[in-house]
């Protein structure tokens, strides 16, 4: 990492609450994701592993180490392996998860079993049980592998106040999707998935 992809990346934090943008990435690194904090990257020679950089200026990477620490291993989480800085750069090495996000399943038509639901929700569990607060947990930040949920974001896990996102979710499964969607799962357009997306950021907000 710090003498291939952190010499060669270039991020930059365009807007405070808005994901950051990769101007630049070494060759042989794909990017797989960027939020409002960092980039996730990985290396065709080391698939079962990824790189999260941190933008500068975005703070998050002590919370984000911390809240690793606190669940150790566990299936349902990635698994914090290094965590290391390089002129001023962030970065975590991570356990690479694999799977597809409840989001992308909706949007492909790909069915969403209840035991994805519940493993969920017994991983929530359990870091609450750890002294963690789940937060920002919405249906791009948590997958469907093998038949089983996992939950890919935990940046937000130390933050106190409320966050009713996936409460939210869960009710949506169970009042259209279950009755609706589960039997025969059909894939939807991106205008739905937008409109969906953008019909709740409006009740949120109505609503907080």
């Amino acid at each position: 990492m710090e003498k291939e992809l952190l010499p060669g990346l270039v991020l930059e934090s365009v807007h405070n609450g808005e994901p950051i943008v990769v101007r630049n990435a070494p060759e042989g690194w794909k990017k797989l994701g960027a939020g409002n904090y960092a980039a996730v990257f990985a290396h065709s020679d080391a698939e079962d592993v990824v790189v999260k950089v941190y933008a500068p200026g975005r703070e998050g990477w002590e919370d984000e180490v911390e809240v690793y620490r606190r669940l150790g291993d566990h299936p349902a989480y990635s698994r914090c392996y290094y965590a290391g800085e390089w002129e001023g750069r962030k970065y975590l090495v991570m356990k690479r998860l694999h799977g597809t996000t409840l989001y992308e399943c909706v949007k492909q038509g790909i069915k969403i079993p209840k035991e994805v639901i519940d493993d969920i929700d017994a991983a929530l569990d359990y870091a609450r049980e750890r002294g963690l607060h789940p937060h920002d947990v919405h249906g791009k930040n948590v997958m469907v592998a093998d038949g089983r949920g996992i939950v890919v974001d935990v940046s937000d896990f130390l933050k106190t106040e409320p966050c009713l996102m996936w409460d939210d979710l869960k009710k949506a499964y169970n009042r259209f999707y279950m009755p609706f969607l589960s039997k025969a799962p059909v894939p939807m357009p991106d205008w739905v998935m937008n409109s969906v997306r953008k019909g709740y950021r409006l009740f949120r907000s109505a609503h907080s």
